[in-house]
């Protein structure tokens, strides 16, 4: 979903490349698209979200699917019970962030995807989010599939500037 559908102020959209210098290297604002094809392959991603005992991160691993971010857990778990409000058709708003980083180039990528959280309960859609295929890594039952559904997609790649062999 692009920033301007979103409701975004449009001072925060941010050009495909523009980019910020730095004295370690390069950082490159990545537009929608190119986020995207960023965590197309799915993998391990990071859902934020306030909790009953304030801030949490945890990592899960998600497929992109339809558009959205799905992954499973536990029902009636801690994160199932953190990401229901108790009021009828009701979201949970939460962060989702996806990166690749190599320590030795020190180059990397960050996608951070926020918007609502929805419990999957309907078999329509339950049988359509099967699809994706994501398989939990932990131990256990974890049919409960939860769905992010994007209001703002961001992203940034570091680039190490390389010296030319003229200079």
């Amino acid at each position: 979903m692009s920033e301007s559908m979103s409701g975004a102020a449009a001072q925060d959209s941010v050009p495909a490349a523009s980019e910020e210098a730095t004295a370690q290297g390069r950082v490159e604002q990545l537009d929608e698209a190119e986020c995207l094809r960023l965590i197309s392959p799915g993998g391990i991603g990071r859902i934020a979200f306030t909790g009953r005992f304030g801030p949490t991160v945890l990592p899960v691993n998600y497929k992109l699917h339809e558009g959205t971010i799905v992954f499973r857990t536990q029902q009636d778990s801690p994160t199932d019970e953190d990401l229901r409000t108790g009021i009828a058709n009701a979201e949970y708003k939460v962060a989702f962030e996806i990166d690749e980083f190599s320590p030795s180039t020190r180059e990397g990528w960050s996608v951070l995807v926020q918007g609502p959280a929805h419990h999957v309960e309907s078999e329509a859609e339950r049988a359509s989010v099967r699809e994706a295929g994501v398989e939990p890594w932990a131990g256990g039952p974890r049919e409960l599939f939860l769905r992010i559904t994007p209001s703002r997609i961001t992203g940034r790649r570091i680039v190490r500037q390389r010296e030319t062999a003229s200079e």
